[in-house]
């Protein structure tokens, strides 16, 4: 009877998120890739491929640091879909399979809401139950 063992995932990272309209003096800083094989030896090199690759997201080859090199619109593009690898600077050969990953824009409010017809009044008693009162309106 053969039995089954759990293999851990060489990858590290979360989920990655990245401020839009972003106007800082520097790339902003996304996130960092590493793999389980990396000793910090220098011998592992980090690529990245796909959508804004090398054009909107570059990566430090020897630490895996990702920057936004630009500044980026969520209205314009929610997200975006990226690829990322572990390769043996020595062989050139992957270290571990090709990853793929989002990197989403994180909304800034920079539309203020507009009221048609306004100004609205309205008041909530003191001490009021949670959602007892609502104002009526509509879109």
């Amino acid at each position: 009877m053969s039995s089954a063992q759990r293999v851990k995932r060489g990858w590290v990272w979360n989920q990655f998120f990245v401020l839009e309209e972003y106007m800082g003096s520097e790339p902003q800083y996304v996130g960092k890739l590493h793999s389980d094989l990396d000793k910090g030896a220098g011998t592992v090199k980090y690529t990245l491929s796909g959508d804004g690759a090398g054009t909107v997201f570059t990566i430090d080859e020897t630490t895996g640091d990702i920057h936004a090199i630009r500044s980026l619109d969520r209205e314009e593009k929610p997200f975006y879909t990226l690829r990322a690898q572990a390769v043996d600077i020595d062989t050139r050969k992957p270290l571990e399979p090709e990853s793929e990953f989002i990197i989403k824009v994180q909304d800034i409010n920079d539309n203020e809401p507009k009221f048609l017809d306004g100004p609205y009044v309205a008041s909530v008693p003191e001490m009021s139950p949670h959602q007892a009162i609502s104002y009526p309106c509509s879109t």
